[in-house]
Formats: structure tokens, sequence, C-alpha cells
């Protein structure tokens, strides 16, 4: 039973399903340690600070899966591209990309298909590469840079290409697992008469008859044990089980199978051919635009409305991108994704994705460096693996292969919980860590938008955002700050709550260790303190020196 219920607790804290019944503190992270008693990031003294002051839009891209553009909470602040006329399917502002009145789906081909799911890209690097480099006598030495760094990722693809007996055994944990609860509700759904039921409602039914009682005992004895919130629904836990279940079991016939090409299936371009980039097309929903929703509301949910939640920030224009698919992203679309935010006016990018391998790193370097030359800030999720990413890769990442110099508009961010939402403690224990994380925000039990209502999710994916909002506040009301000012301002301003956490691993572990092994800024992320610093800071003159680099991404491009 450890291995069932290391499994799905795993499961749950990576694909981020889980719901929960407080109610008076839906927006934890949101509050105050001292008013509050709620180690959240103190935005309402953080608009206490900046009342009175004069705040301008600014936009934020989020790369993503997509997002529900009707969504009542967020259907005022998603951004419009005032140059594009909305469907008379021309390019009217002549960026390439027709009707982009939203933001732009990179997922995608023009006849309106789109990728609904990717292979791990471990994958793609060991079946890419491996006529080139397999049974092959490779001279490390006389390989050009790209080649070297291709051997270096599939050479380390290779070495995890054994089936072992820990995955072989998840997956068939996973598997009884899985067939077990689909059999159990299917025998529920008829005792209660009711497609859809919160465990809740599972609980308080009685009258069942011998064979409904019984998948009733099992039922929830399986989701005791993982400590699934009464609240969840069916639907909700037999969904992410089955998805994940799915995503294990692919990624392990993948090691004796190649997966199939769905980039070149669907989307249809040259992928080996940076310049071949004008594909997709402006459906930024998607077939499932959960991930990204809720990560947009965390960031810009209407603050005006009464209703639903409160975004970070009061003054953003939400841009969606699509370039996260079920599974690994593409490097290409996510190097094409910055470059669009970047040219189509974002000040601030949020990704809540990542990766162990990244083949096209250099096209990755590249855009993050084109962001830097024009001052946008990238905000990126640590990752929900437990890793110290000093010493696992996780990509994308600031460490440039090529490039001689070091970005300063790059953020890592780690998830916490303030302990009365997490089990005690205040790290997550999926969350990545190392110095290579720069500050650790609220990931954990966080309430924001999804599809057609709202529910919480989990990871390190919604502690991005949380930056991101922030970050886009203070460019909001400090529009003089540079990118490195803004993270700058975050990094020093953060809160020390505690100096000694929990160790992120095992979910039950009491391992301890000192917060500044976790993060480079040996903190956690608060809004009130960073408004409060960032007004201390005087513009570096960053914004001049934009002024005279004019050169467009086609230009770069056709330099290059």
């Amino acid at each position: 039973m450890h291995l069932i219920k290391r499994c799905f607790a795993v499961a749950f804290a990576f694909i981020t399903i889980a719901s929960y019944a407080q109610t008076e503190t839906k927006q934890w992270y949101l509050l105050d340690s001292a008013s509050d008693s709620m180690d959240g990031i103190s935005l309402n003294k953080a608009y206490n600070f900046l009342k009175g002051k004069k705040s301008t839009p600014v936009i934020v891209a989020i790369i993503d899966s997509g997002v529900d553009t009707t969504h009542e909470d967020l259907k005022r602040v998603l951004w419009t591209n005032k140059k594009e006329i909305p469907g008379n399917a021309i390019d009217d502002d002549h960026n390439g990309y027709v009707d982009d009145v939203h933001g732009w789906n990179f997922l995608g081909n023009k006849n309106g298909e789109d990728i609904n799911k990717a292979s791990d890209e471990r994958s793609r690097v060991y079946y890419g590469y491996k006529n080139k480099f397999e049974n092959k006598v490779i001279n490390e030495d006389s390989l050009n840079e790209d080649d070297k760094w291709a051997y270096k990722e599939w050479k380390k693809a290779a070495a995890d290409m054994t089936i072992s007996s820990d995955e072989q055994m998840e997956v068939m944990m996973l598997d009884a697992l899985d067939k077990s609860l689909t059999k159990q509700d299917s025998i529920l759904q008829v005792e209660l008469n009711k497609k859809v039921y919160s465990l809740s409602d599972l609980e308080n039914t009685q009258n069942l008859s011998t064979k409904g009682q019984q998948a009733k005992t099992s039922f929830l004895n399986i989701l005791r044990l993982e400590q699934i919130d009464s609240s969840t629904t069916n639907a909700a836990i037999l969904s992410d089980l089955n998805e994940y279940y799915e995503q294990k079991k692919n990624a392990l016939d993948n090691k004796t199978t190649a997966p199939p090409d769905y980039h070149g299936m669907v989307v249809k371009d040259n992928y080996n051919d940076f310049n071949d980039r004008y594909y997709g097309n402006n459906d930024i929903m998607g077939a499932d635009a959960d991930h990204g929703t809720h990560v947009s509301g965390i960031i810009g949910a209407d603050r005006t409305n009464n209703i639903g939640v409160n975004g970070i920030a009061d003054n953003v224009q939400i841009m969606m991108i699509r370039a996260v698919p079920d599974g690994d992203e593409y490097d290409k679309d996510i190097a094409l994704a910055i470059h669009y935010a970047v040219d189509n006016g974002a000040k601030v990018v949020n990704m809540s994705f990542g990766k162990g391998f990244s083949p096209q790193k250099k096209w990755v370097d590249e855009a993050v460096k084109y962001a830097d030359d024009h001052d946008v800030l990238l905000v990126h999720a640590a990752g929900n693996e437990s890793h110290d990413i000093d010493t696992v890769d996780n990509f994308p990442n600031p460490d440039f292969l090529y490039i001689k110099s070091e970005p300063k508009n790059f953020i890592t961010v780690g998830a916490y919980g303030d302990p009365k939402m997490n089990d005690g403690k205040f790290i997550a224990y999926f969350s990545n860590y190392g110095k290579s994380v720069d500050v650790f925000a609220p990931g954990v039990k966080i309430y924001s938008t999804v599809p057609g209502s709202y529910s919480y999710h989990d990871g390190t994916s919604m502690a991005s955002p949380v930056v991101t909002g922030i970050a886009a506040l203070i460019r909001s009301y400090y529009p003089q700050l540079s990118a490195a000012q803004v993270k700058y301002a975050i990094q020093k301003s953060v809160k020390h709550y505690a100096e000694t956490v929990n160790q992120p691993g095992e979910y039950n572990s009491n391992s301890q260790t000192s917060m500044s092994s976790l993060s480079s800024s040996d903190g956690f992320i608060n809004a009130d303190s960073a408004v409060e610093f960032a007004a201390t800071l005087k513009p570096d003159g960053k914004e001049k020196a934009q002024d005279k680099n004019k050169s467009t991404f086609k230009n770069n491009i056709e330099k290059n």
C-alpha cells in the first residue's frame, strides 16, 4: 500500500486537481501573517500602501495550455490586439499571425486542428538522435557546439531508457487503482442516482444496498489514505487519475517504441527550421484550458466585479499564448511564444511548465536573451518533482549554453503553503528547490478560476503566477523600473517566516533543512514588502537603453 499511496499522492500533486472546503480562507495566499494569521503575500497591505498612486496597464503573457475566454472573472481583463480586426482572416498588423486578437496558439494549424497531447521530451530526444549516435564511435572534441549538446542530451536520455521494476510496478498499481475506483464509481452512480458527486455526498449517504455499501467503503478507504478532501468530486478524481496513469504508461511504452510525431502530424511545420515560425491559429482556449485558466485567475482575475476571486494585479491585460500540450512542451513553440509576447508588448511572462530535457535549448536561450534585451521579465515554475535543480536539469533555465552573458530577467519559483493549509509544514513536499530557485511563493491549495467555475489546485504552477502577479503590480505602479529591478525588489523583500523548514520529498517525511539551502533569497515572497521596496528604487536607465534597441525578432532571425 505504501507504493500506491506514494504514487497517488504524487499524481495529485503533479496534476493539481484537489478541491478544498475552507470557505473563509479560499484565497489564504493573499492574506497577511499579522492581521489574518495566514502567511500569505499581504496583498491588502500592498494596496493600502499604493492607495492614491497612479497605475498604468501592464500586458502579462501567459504561456500555457489555454484560457477560458468567456469566464466571468477573466473576460474583462483579456488583452486585445487593437491592430487586428477580429474575424476578417487578414493579418492586419502584419506580424505573421492572422486574427491574433487575444494571443496565439502554437499548438495548431491553419485548419483549426490542435495538438491535444504530446510525448515526453526524453523519448523525443532518444529516438530523434538514435540513428546519429547509437553504436557510433563519437569523438566529442570533433563535434560542433550544437551536436555536443545534442549528444549530451541523447546520452542522458539513453541512460534512462532501461525499464525499471519500480516503473513497471508503479504503472501496474496505478492501473489497478484506476480500474478499482472506476468499478466502485459505476456502482455508486446508480446507487446515488448521480453522475457527479462529492466525497462528502458519499460519506453522508445512507440506505445503500449491500453492494452499494461495499463500493462506498472501498472507494472511501482508498481516498482516505490519500487524504483527499471531501469536497472533491468523483469525476475529478477519476479523470485526473486516468490522465496520470496514461502519462506514466505512455512514458513506459516509449522506452521500447518511438512515440508519434504529434507536432509534425498536426502543426506540419518544418520543426528543425526556426525560420518556419508562422504556424498555428488563434484558438487560445483549446481542448483543455483548465491549467491556463487557473493561472490567469491568480494573476489578474477581475477585482471590480465582486464575484469569484480577486487576482493579484489590478491593472493587467492577459495575453494567452498556447504552447503547453498534455505532455512535454516543444522548445520551438516556447521560444516563439516568448518572442511573440515580447513583440506584442508584454512586460511580464508567466511560464508554469518545465521538463528535464531541452534538445533545442539554444532557441529558448536566444528567446530569453531577446526578452532580457527588451526589458521583459520571465517568471518560471521550479517544478514538482522534489528535486534539487542545482543538480537535476529543469528547463527552461537562465543558464545559457553559448551566450556569454547572464540574464537579469529570469525568476524561478518554488512552492510553499501556510502550515495550517499544508499539514503543519511550510514547504510543499512536491516542490523543487536549490540555489537555482529564486523565491518561494504560495502553491498549496490555491483557489482560482477554471473553465466555467472556480477550484483549488496545487503546484509550483500556481506559485509562479503569484510572483507574476506581484511583478505586474510593481510594473504597473512603478513603470520606470526595469525587469531586473523588479526581480531585485522581489528577492530583497522576502519574508523570513521560518529559518528551519521541512525538506521537500516524501509526502510524510519529517526531514528538516534550512530555508537558505532551498533558495537563493532564503525567504517567502510578500507583495507589501515588495512594492514598498520597489518604491525606494530609482530608474536604472534600462528603458532608455531599450529605445536604442529597435531590432525586431524578424531582423534578428534574418541576420542569423
